[in-house]
């Protein structure tokens, strides 16, 4: 105690240029009483970081260390918000400074920075030089944060390091509006106050859902959701228990939470940002569907994916079941995108080893030809009803594409292409969606006459023309999603879970 009180008297000598003696010793009882509640976070904070005058460090960057340390340390965290509470505790007068381009910006500790015998620090220089030089400048900051973060994990430092290049960290979580409350009264024992405290607690948690995962640090985004949720094993919630969350209990109890979990405008806004945060996750996990993965980074996302839903609803054990269904909604559908993604991703990679073997193309075209598409579309037209002209141009050019042994991404455009020529009728019209939905049926049934054909004449190439089918039909509807998506003016994960509500209801 007399040690961690000395440490505590030189930060606060650190943190005033002058001030009076008395208010030097008052600050330090304050800070020491809390030390005895919170003694190892406080002699971690006093490790690894110190006051100096014109620098700045990111909260985020902060509170995504201290929860590794509670980790590798078997600690429970406290949520962010009681996080911050401790920091100016140890480090007072601190200041906090919104630092970034409009869109971009994040909240900065003003006036911290690590120590520079601090393992943080030479881990982040270690990994400095690489950063600049892979990333162009406005990304470098992200980077410099992103490398150094994932060597404090020592499990995964190595592996991991290799994966953040098939990554886009770059991106930035977008501002969350305000709740629009649609003139409706606000519930009884609900301020204003309280709302706007929520909004915030909202957003400092996504923002550490964000710098988890762009990290790769996937089981502590359960330990991020039980902290937000005050997740008690008991209804009642015991005294240790309480006395984690005292910090947030005090921005917005426990009683209030409930309330507004209950309140419809507070449901439609955490949904819509939910659906913000995931969809900006899956693009910033997997940026391009057809670019190569490893292997490992693959099956890590997907076992993330296997979790999710249970991870959250365990964590939402004492919350109302109103919210709690808005929640595992969005969440199944981030779920099942990274899912249809990773397995697309997969197809991608088993189809362009066959798309670059010239042996195998010239049997698939060999086989192609003996098809008797005249009959394929005599048969499907009574279902599909597709204009003979369009089959016979699809058959034309997917001959053409084939013959001239184009790459993935060339198969991809002509892909593309053919979606855009299909609907280009229906664009700015609201029967969009059931005409990109319907277009789908009708090139999956299309596709599997033709498969059928092959079987039927036992094709040497047919093996390689089902993993092509397969693929093409994966991301025909990776193209449909997105482009129902762009017409709503939604989210492909808002689409999704617009589908999942759907099917909920129709039980």
């Amino acid at each position: 105690p007399v040690q961690h009180c000395l440490q505590l008297v030189v930060c606060l000598r650190t943190s005033f240029s002058l001030g009076s003696l008395s208010e030097c010793v008052c600050g330090c009882v304050c800070v020491l009483s809390r030390q005895l509640s919170s003694g190892p976070q406080v002699q971690w904070l006093l490790d690894n970081y110190e006051t100096a005058e014109g620098v700045s460090l990111p909260r985020s960057t902060l509170y995504c260390h201290y929860l590794l340390h509670c980790q590798e340390q078997k600690l429970e965290p406290v949520n962010a918000a009681s996080f911050g509470k401790l920091i100016r505790s140890v480090f007072m007068g601190l200041r906090t400074r919104r630092l970034g381009t409009r869109g971009n910006s994040k909240y900065h500790y003003y006036g911290l920075r690590i120590k520079a015998s601090s393992s943080l620090l030479r881990l982040m220089e270690d990994q400095q030089h690489l950063a600049m030089r892979q990333q162009p400048f406005s990304q470098k900051q992200r980077w410099i944060h992103v490398l150094s973060f994932i060597s404090c994990y020592q499990s995964l430092s190595t592996q991991v390091q290799q994966y953040q290049q098939f990554l886009d960290a770059s991106r930035a979580l977008p501002e969350f509006p305000d709740v629009d409350l649609q003139g409706r009264a606000l519930p009884e024992g609900i301020e204003l106050e309280h709302l706007k405290n929520f909004q915030l607690l909202y957003r400092e948690h996504c923002e550490a859902i964000l710098d988890v995962m762009v990290n790769l640090q996937f089981p502590l985004v359960e330990t991020l959701w039980k902290t937000f949720w005050r997740f008690s094993e008991s209804q009642t919630g015991d005294s240790a228990t309480l006395a984690v969350h005292d910090e947030s209990e005090k921005r917005l109890p426990k009683s209030c939470l409930v309330l507004l979990c209950k309140y419809d405008p507070v449901l439609r806004w955490s949904r819509d940002c939910d659906n913000t945060l995931y969809q900006g996750l899956v693009e910033m996990l997997i940026p391009d569907v057809l670019r190569p993965i490893p292997s490992a980074l693959t099956q890590a996302i997907r076992n993330f994916a296997k979790s999710l839903e249970s991870w959250l609803t365990n964590a939402m054990m004492n919350i109302p079941e109103e919210m709690v269904r808005v929640k595992v909604t969005s969440a199944s559908a981030f779920a099942q995108t990274l899912r249809r993604y990773t397995s697309l991703n997969h197809l991608a990679q088993a189809a362009r080893a066959v798309l670059q073997n010239t042996a195998q193309i010239n049997q698939m075209l060999s086989d192609l030809n003996r098809v008797d598409f005249a009959n394929v579309q005599e048969q499907a037209s009574w279902v599909c009803r597709c204009e003979d002209r369009v089959v016979q141009r699809l058959e034309q050019d997917f001959k053409l594409t084939l013959q001239q042994q184009n790459s993935l991404e060339q198969w991809a455009a002509w892909l593309d292409g053919v979606v855009s020529q299909v609907l280009k009728p229906y664009q700015s019209s609201s029967a969009f969606p059931k005409a990109a939905k319907l277009f789908l049926l009708k090139w999956s049934f299309y596709s599997s006459m033709v498969i059928r054909d092959l079987t039927l004449r036992s094709a040497a190439s047919f093996g390689s023309f089902h993993l092509i089918r397969l693929l093409y039909d994966e991301y025909m509807y990776y193209l449909i999603e997105h482009r129902v998506a762009q017409a709503k003016g939604e989210t492909p994960i808002a689409v999704m879970g617009e589908v999942q509500t759907q099917s909920l209801s129709d039980l």
